[in-house]
Protein backbone atom coordinates (compact mmCIF):
# COMPACT_ATOMS: atom_id res chain seq x y z
CA UNK A 1 0.00 0.00 0.00
CA UNK A 2 1.13 3.38 -0.90
CA UNK A 3 -0.33 6.23 1.72
CA UNK A 4 -0.68 8.87 -1.02
CA UNK A 5 -1.80 12.59 -0.01
CA UNK A 6 -3.20 15.50 -2.61
CA UNK A 7 -2.82 18.65 -1.58
CA UNK A 8 -4.55 21.22 -3.97
CA UNK A 9 -5.34 24.95 -3.67
CA UNK A 10 -8.90 24.32 -4.42
CA UNK A 11 -9.32 28.66 -4.56
CA UNK A 12 -10.01 28.51 -8.20
CA UNK A 13 -12.66 25.53 -8.13
CA UNK A 14 -14.84 27.34 -5.33
CA UNK A 15 -14.19 30.88 -6.73
CA UNK A 16 -13.01 32.11 -2.83
CA UNK A 17 -10.07 34.24 -2.47
CA UNK A 18 -9.43 35.30 1.50
CA UNK A 19 -7.82 38.30 2.19
CA UNK A 20 -5.76 36.72 4.81
CA UNK A 21 -4.06 34.52 2.68
CA UNK A 22 -2.07 36.99 0.38
CA UNK A 23 -1.34 40.06 3.39
CA UNK A 24 1.28 41.73 0.88
CA UNK A 25 -0.88 42.43 -2.09
CA UNK A 26 -2.64 45.91 -2.69
CA UNK A 27 -6.50 46.15 -1.78
CA UNK A 28 -6.69 47.08 -5.64
CA UNK A 29 -4.41 44.06 -6.47
CA UNK A 30 -6.47 42.09 -4.56
CA UNK A 31 -9.62 43.02 -5.71
CA UNK A 32 -8.19 42.43 -9.75
CA UNK A 33 -6.75 38.73 -8.48
CA UNK A 34 -9.85 37.87 -6.87
CA UNK A 35 -12.38 38.65 -9.86
CA UNK A 36 -9.40 36.52 -11.80
CA UNK A 37 -10.08 33.58 -9.53
CA UNK A 38 -13.79 33.83 -9.47
CA UNK A 39 -14.01 34.01 -13.43
CA UNK A 40 -12.09 30.35 -13.77
CA UNK A 41 -14.97 28.99 -11.89
CA UNK A 42 -17.32 28.00 -14.69
CA UNK A 43 -14.55 27.55 -16.93
CA UNK A 44 -13.35 24.55 -14.86
CA UNK A 45 -16.83 23.26 -14.25
CA UNK A 46 -16.67 22.64 -17.76
CA UNK A 47 -13.70 20.82 -18.82
CA UNK A 48 -14.14 19.45 -14.82
CA UNK A 49 -17.70 18.59 -14.00
CA UNK A 50 -16.18 16.44 -10.51
CA UNK A 51 -13.04 19.07 -9.90
CA UNK A 52 -9.76 19.13 -11.33
CA UNK A 53 -8.12 16.84 -8.61
CA UNK A 54 -11.60 15.13 -8.45
CA UNK A 55 -11.04 13.96 -12.03
CA UNK A 56 -7.37 12.77 -11.22
CA UNK A 57 -8.19 11.27 -7.58
CA UNK A 58 -10.73 9.43 -9.09
CA UNK A 59 -8.30 8.33 -12.04
CA UNK A 60 -5.72 7.18 -9.63
CA UNK A 61 -7.88 5.44 -6.65
CA UNK A 62 -8.13 2.77 -9.74
CA UNK A 63 -5.07 1.96 -8.58
CA UNK A 64 -5.73 -0.73 -5.84
CA UNK A 65 -2.09 0.09 -4.19
CA UNK A 66 -2.92 3.47 -3.90
CA UNK A 67 -4.99 4.84 -0.72
CA UNK A 68 -5.67 8.60 -1.71
CA UNK A 69 -6.05 11.13 0.71
CA UNK A 70 -7.48 14.92 -0.62
CA UNK A 71 -6.53 17.83 1.55
CA UNK A 72 -6.62 21.29 0.36
CA UNK A 73 -5.33 24.88 1.45
CA UNK A 74 -8.49 26.07 3.47
CA UNK A 75 -8.54 23.26 5.62
CA UNK A 76 -6.97 23.54 9.45
CA UNK A 77 -3.04 23.25 8.79
CA UNK A 78 -3.13 24.23 5.70
CA UNK A 79 -4.63 21.13 4.82
CA UNK A 80 -1.61 19.12 6.42
CA UNK A 81 -1.15 18.95 10.03
CA UNK A 82 1.52 16.99 11.09
CA UNK A 83 -0.11 13.45 11.67
CA UNK A 84 -1.19 13.53 8.37
CA UNK A 85 2.36 14.68 7.03
CA UNK A 86 4.02 12.14 8.82
CA UNK A 87 1.60 9.09 7.53
CA UNK A 88 2.04 9.97 3.53
CA UNK A 89 4.34 8.32 1.83
CA UNK A 90 3.63 10.14 -1.42
CA UNK A 91 2.49 13.68 -1.58
CA UNK A 92 1.36 15.27 -4.89
CA UNK A 93 1.16 19.09 -4.63
CA UNK A 94 -0.94 21.29 -7.14
CA UNK A 95 -0.57 24.58 -6.74
CA UNK A 96 -1.00 28.53 -8.89
CA UNK A 97 -2.21 31.49 -7.17
CA UNK A 98 -1.85 30.51 -3.61
CA UNK A 99 1.76 29.96 -3.54
CA UNK A 100 2.89 32.33 -1.38
CA UNK A 101 0.09 31.64 1.04
CA UNK A 102 1.79 28.52 2.37
CA UNK A 103 4.23 28.95 5.42
CA UNK A 104 7.40 28.55 5.09
CA UNK A 105 7.33 26.83 8.02
CA UNK A 106 4.54 23.88 7.02
CA UNK A 107 7.04 23.94 3.62
CA UNK A 108 10.05 23.24 5.55
CA UNK A 109 8.16 20.35 6.78
CA UNK A 110 7.76 18.72 3.77
CA UNK A 111 11.79 19.56 2.69
CA UNK A 112 12.35 17.67 5.92
CA UNK A 113 10.07 14.93 5.56
CA UNK A 114 11.13 13.95 1.75
CA UNK A 115 14.94 14.36 3.02
CA UNK A 116 13.75 11.75 4.64
CA UNK A 117 12.26 9.34 2.55
CA UNK A 118 9.05 10.79 0.97
CA UNK A 119 8.21 11.27 -2.50
CA UNK A 120 7.33 14.67 -3.91
CA UNK A 121 5.06 14.65 -7.16
CA UNK A 122 4.80 18.37 -8.04
CA UNK A 123 2.31 19.27 -10.40
CA UNK A 124 2.20 21.93 -13.22
CA UNK A 125 2.35 24.98 -11.74
CA UNK A 126 3.60 23.63 -8.42
CA UNK A 127 7.23 24.94 -10.26
CA UNK A 128 6.40 27.99 -8.20
CA UNK A 129 5.56 26.37 -4.83
CA UNK A 130 7.52 26.69 -1.99
CA UNK A 131 7.76 22.75 -1.26
CA UNK A 132 9.66 22.23 -4.75
CA UNK A 133 11.77 25.59 -4.76
CA UNK A 134 13.05 24.88 -1.37
CA UNK A 135 13.62 21.18 -2.18
CA UNK A 136 15.85 22.51 -5.40
CA UNK A 137 17.51 25.50 -3.91
CA UNK A 138 16.30 27.54 -7.29
CA UNK A 139 13.32 29.67 -8.11
CA UNK A 140 11.49 27.48 -10.61
CA UNK A 141 10.53 29.88 -12.81
CA UNK A 142 9.94 29.85 -16.54
CA UNK A 143 8.90 31.03 -19.82
CA UNK A 144 4.30 30.79 -20.25
CA UNK A 145 1.81 31.75 -22.21
CA UNK A 146 -1.99 31.03 -23.04
CA UNK A 147 -3.02 27.74 -23.86
CA UNK A 148 -1.72 26.03 -27.10
CA UNK A 149 -1.53 22.89 -28.63
CA UNK A 150 1.40 20.88 -27.42
CA UNK A 151 3.28 17.27 -28.17
CA UNK A 152 4.81 15.77 -25.27
CA UNK A 153 7.80 13.69 -26.30
CA UNK A 154 8.96 10.43 -24.55
CA UNK A 155 12.51 11.07 -24.28
CA UNK A 156 13.87 8.38 -21.96
CA UNK A 157 11.21 5.48 -22.60
CA UNK A 158 13.37 3.30 -20.34
CA UNK A 159 12.42 4.76 -17.34
CA UNK A 160 9.59 3.38 -15.02
CA UNK A 161 7.74 6.14 -15.34
CA UNK A 162 7.82 6.39 -19.01
CA UNK A 163 6.56 2.68 -18.92
CA UNK A 164 3.62 1.81 -21.78
CA UNK A 165 3.91 6.15 -22.52
CA UNK A 166 4.17 6.49 -26.57
CA UNK A 167 6.69 7.95 -28.16
CA UNK A 168 4.56 11.29 -28.74
CA UNK A 169 1.22 12.26 -26.89
CA UNK A 170 -0.47 14.99 -28.83
CA UNK A 171 -2.23 17.34 -26.22
CA UNK A 172 -4.83 20.15 -27.92
CA UNK A 173 -4.40 22.45 -25.67
CA UNK A 174 -1.98 23.30 -22.56
CA UNK A 175 -0.97 25.97 -21.14
CA UNK A 176 3.10 27.01 -22.63
CA UNK A 177 5.33 26.50 -20.58
CA UNK A 178 9.05 27.37 -21.98
CA UNK A 179 12.89 27.13 -21.76
CA UNK A 180 14.90 28.24 -19.81
CA UNK A 181 13.12 26.64 -16.89
CA UNK A 182 15.13 27.50 -13.33
CA UNK A 183 16.21 24.02 -12.01
CA UNK A 184 18.97 21.99 -10.78
CA UNK A 185 20.29 19.49 -13.59
CA UNK A 186 17.54 16.68 -13.37
CA UNK A 187 18.91 13.10 -12.77
CA UNK A 188 16.67 12.03 -15.19
CA UNK A 189 15.26 13.67 -18.11
CA UNK A 190 11.77 11.65 -19.16
CA UNK A 191 9.49 13.86 -21.14
CA UNK A 192 10.06 17.20 -22.93
CA UNK A 193 7.04 18.97 -24.60
CA UNK A 194 7.31 21.44 -27.86
CA UNK A 195 4.62 23.81 -28.38
CA UNK A 196 3.50 25.25 -32.32
CA UNK A 197 5.00 28.66 -30.95
CA UNK A 198 8.50 26.78 -31.34
CA UNK A 199 8.92 26.45 -27.54
CA UNK A 200 10.56 23.31 -25.96
CA UNK A 201 9.95 22.53 -22.12
CA UNK A 202 11.45 19.67 -20.00
CA UNK A 203 8.27 18.88 -18.97
CA UNK A 204 8.90 15.80 -16.71
CA UNK A 205 11.90 15.67 -14.71
CA UNK A 206 13.17 13.76 -11.64
CA UNK A 207 15.90 14.71 -8.53
CA UNK A 208 16.75 13.07 -5.55
CA UNK A 209 17.06 14.85 -2.16
CA UNK A 210 18.78 12.60 1.10
CA UNK A 211 16.51 9.72 0.90
CA UNK A 212 13.78 10.94 -0.91
CA UNK A 213 12.54 11.17 -4.91
CA UNK A 214 11.02 14.05 -6.49
CA UNK A 215 9.40 13.93 -9.75
CA UNK A 216 7.89 17.65 -11.97
CA UNK A 217 5.53 16.83 -14.25
CA UNK A 218 3.73 19.81 -16.32
CA UNK A 219 0.49 18.83 -18.33
CA UNK A 220 -2.24 19.93 -16.21
CA UNK A 221 -3.32 23.67 -16.20
CA UNK A 222 -6.96 23.60 -14.87
CA UNK A 223 -8.86 25.07 -17.92
CA UNK A 224 -7.31 22.41 -20.05
CA UNK A 225 -8.79 18.67 -19.84
CA UNK A 226 -5.58 16.92 -19.95
CA UNK A 227 -6.20 15.16 -16.80
CA UNK A 228 -8.97 13.35 -18.73
CA UNK A 229 -6.08 11.67 -20.64
CA UNK A 230 -5.29 8.30 -19.81
CA UNK A 231 -1.72 8.41 -21.12
CA UNK A 232 -1.34 11.75 -18.48
CA UNK A 233 -2.96 9.90 -15.70
CA UNK A 234 -1.17 6.69 -16.14
CA UNK A 235 2.18 8.97 -15.95
CA UNK A 236 1.27 10.67 -12.64
CA UNK A 237 0.28 7.03 -11.28
CA UNK A 238 3.61 5.63 -12.44
CA UNK A 239 5.29 8.84 -10.97
CA UNK A 240 4.26 8.41 -7.62
CA UNK A 241 5.05 4.66 -7.85
CA UNK A 242 8.58 5.84 -8.87
CA UNK A 243 8.59 8.24 -5.72
CA UNK A 244 7.23 5.89 -3.24
CA UNK A 245 9.78 5.28 -0.51
CA UNK A 246 11.88 2.38 -0.66
CA UNK A 247 13.24 3.00 3.12
CA UNK A 248 12.36 5.68 5.44
CA UNK A 249 14.77 7.04 7.81
CA UNK A 250 13.28 9.04 10.14
CA UNK A 251 16.72 9.99 12.84
CA UNK A 252 17.92 10.79 9.28
CA UNK A 253 19.51 14.40 9.43
CA UNK A 254 21.06 15.79 6.06
CA UNK A 255 23.67 17.36 6.54
CA UNK A 256 23.18 19.47 3.62
CA UNK A 257 19.18 20.20 4.54
CA UNK A 258 17.62 23.74 4.40
CA UNK A 259 17.08 25.18 7.94
CA UNK A 260 15.81 28.25 6.44
CA UNK A 261 14.26 29.37 2.91
CA UNK A 262 16.37 32.75 3.42
CA UNK A 263 19.08 31.04 1.83
CA UNK A 264 17.08 30.30 -1.34
CA UNK A 265 17.91 32.06 -4.60
CA UNK A 266 14.18 32.98 -5.87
Amino acid sequence: MIRVTIWYEYAQEIGVLKREMVPGMSDKDFEFFSDFVKSRVERIKEVYPKGLIGTLSEALEKDPEFRITLTNIYEKDYGLPDELLENTDVLVWWSHVLQDAVPDSLAMKIVKRVQKGMGFVALHSAHKSKPFMYLLGTSGTLKWREDDFCRVWTVNPAHPIAQGIPEMIELQEEEMYGEPFDVPKPDDNIFISWYRGGEVFRSGCTWTRGYGKIFYFQPGHETSPNYHNPYIQKIIGQGIHWAAPTVYRENFDCPNILTSPESLCK
